[in-house]
């Protein structure tokens, strides 16, 4: 009799199987797949790793290891993803959220009250003002995306998440952003080179859309046109922050300040990488 495929044996050889095919975090990708099928957690699969699978479990792995092995992104496989402790639905229409963001919403949390007004441009899944809303109760948020798709992607997770009556979605571009005006505006925009974009990761370049990730041919597109409208959408004292792509921080820095805005900075996400960029619009003095 064949030996059974217990939840280990099928663990450690899927997290082989992917790791040959390049796949960078197998095991942990073997893992999340199998808490799908048998809608157990991580933890439930080690209680339970002498257990065999049934026909019907396996064949319904297999599927969903096949995919990763396409390179599909688990976030797109398990249709679910999760950023600041918060569950997101997500799509192919979106991209799938990054921890490194999350510093983004820890500066903009740093910066901004119960009572102030705020823009996210390129919302995509929503995360970034939706965390926002999440610890700002007293907050308005303005969400603004280019795709319809990627806006009720976004508007089904505030739902989820009891942040849709704070957060007006709108469709809309970079190149006319809403009056406002607002205490802060806060952006991960697209921002890889278009060159860049064929050697890019498969997971990334075959699944996530292309304009949520092409920033033209320096990647600087999105930052420019960011920067020209700062002075005119935001209060006085007012902020700019915006994520930013490994090694463009100093060119956005001076993009920012050839705009106008002062106190411009710049803060390294944990893994070292300058991530953040973020300026100020100048109070005037009272006469």
């Amino acid at each position: 009799m064949a030996e059974p495929w217990t939840v280990l044996k099928v663990l450690q050889w899927t997290a082989g199987y992917l790791q040959e095919q390049g796949i960078e975090g197998a095991r942990l990708d073997a893992e999340l797949l199998l808490t799908e099928v048998l809608q157990l957690d991580r933890v439930g699969l080690y209680v339970n790793y002498d257990r065999p699978l049934e026909a019907t479990e396996l064949a319904a792995y297999r599927q969903l290891v096949g995919r990763r092995a396409r390179r599909e992104p688990v976030a797109y496989i398990l249709g679910r993803s999760e950023f600041w402790s918060l569950p997101l639905v997500v799509r192919p229409e979106v991209l799938i959220p990054r921890p490194d963001t999350e510093v983004l919403v820890e500066e903009a949390l740093q910066r901004a009250d119960s009572e102030s007004r705020i823009l996210d441009v390129g919302t995509g899944s929503g995360a970034i003002a939706i965390a926002l809303a999440h610890e700002l109760p007293g907050a308005q948020l303005v969400a603004i995306d280019l795709s319809d798709a990627a806006l009720a992607v976004a508007k089904e997770n505030a739902r989820s998440n009891n942040v849709a009556e704070r957060i007006s979605f709108q469709q809309g571009d970079l190149q006319s952003l809403p009056t406002g005006p607002f205490e802060l505006i806060v952006a991960n925009p697209p921002y890889i080179p278009q060159g860049d974009l064929a050697s890019l990761q498969p997971d990334v370049r075959d699944y996530e859309p292309h304009l949520a990730l092409a920033g033209g041919s320096d990647g600087l597109d999105c930052y420019r046109i960011l920067s020209a409208q700062s002075r005119q959408c935001l209060t006085a004292g007012g902020w700019m922050l915006l994520e930013v792509g490994v090694g463009q921080a100093q060119a956005v820095q001076q993009l920012l300040t050839q705009a106008g805005l002062v106190e411009v900075f710049c803060r390294n996400d944990y893994a070292g990488v300058a991530r953040v960029v973020g300026g100020r619009c100048a109070v005037t003095a009272k006469a």
